[in-house]
């Protein structure tokens, strides 16, 4: 599966050379183009067989940890210059997410809405965003540059999708071209 068209747009918001948490990295389609542009990237999901060859990589850690068991955030505390979450919703860590992203890095989310039941899993509302959280999510924190609610053709599927930046983030100033 290629890098998704969203994190493709905005990963150029992370600094040169910077640090990348893949969060739910499966596998691995964004550690992959995070490493082919010179960034160092840590992976981090509950099963690392689909990433097992860049294990021992120059740049990149490997966390295996269940998101989703109630103990701690396992990366707490660290901070990345860029956050990338894609096809996952764990609200509990939501916080934790947002707290990871550096003063001056980018949080660049895309995941499920309501809605896609109609398309496929997933169906469960506890694993669909509601109208607006990521916005919710990330203020006061970070501050949208971007955000939308689509529905993608191919594969059908309603998604909401964000980058968001932190106080320091040049992007503040000095917006991307388009």
């Amino acid at each position: 599966m290629p890098p998704s068209r969203w994190v493709v747009r905005f990963i150029g918001g992370v600094r040169s050379g910077g640090r990348v948490l893949d969060l739910a990295c499966g596998g691995g389609r964004h550690l992959r183009l995070a490493l082919e542009r010179g960034l160092a990237v840590t992976g981090i999901d509950r099963d690392l067989s689909r990433v097992s060859d860049l294990e021992g990589c120059p740049g990149v850690s490997l966390v295996a940890a269940d998101l989703e068991d109630g103990r701690p955030f396992p990366l707490a505390g660290q901070a990345f210059d860029g956050v990338i979450v894609t096809n996952y919703l764990w609200r509990p860590i939501l916080p934790d997410i947002v707290g990871a992203v550096a003063h001056d890095g980018i949080l660049i989310y895309e995941t499920f809405a309501a809605g896609n039941e109609r398309y496929g899993r997933p169906r469960n509302p506890a694993f669909l965003l509601r109208p607006g959280e990521l916005i919710g999510a990330v203020t006061p924190k970070l501050t949208p540059i971007a955000f939308e609610t689509a529905k993608e053709k191919n594969p059908p599927r309603v998604i909401q999708r964000i980058a968001a930046v932190g106080p320091d983030h040049i992007w503040l100033n000095d917006p991307p071209a388009l």
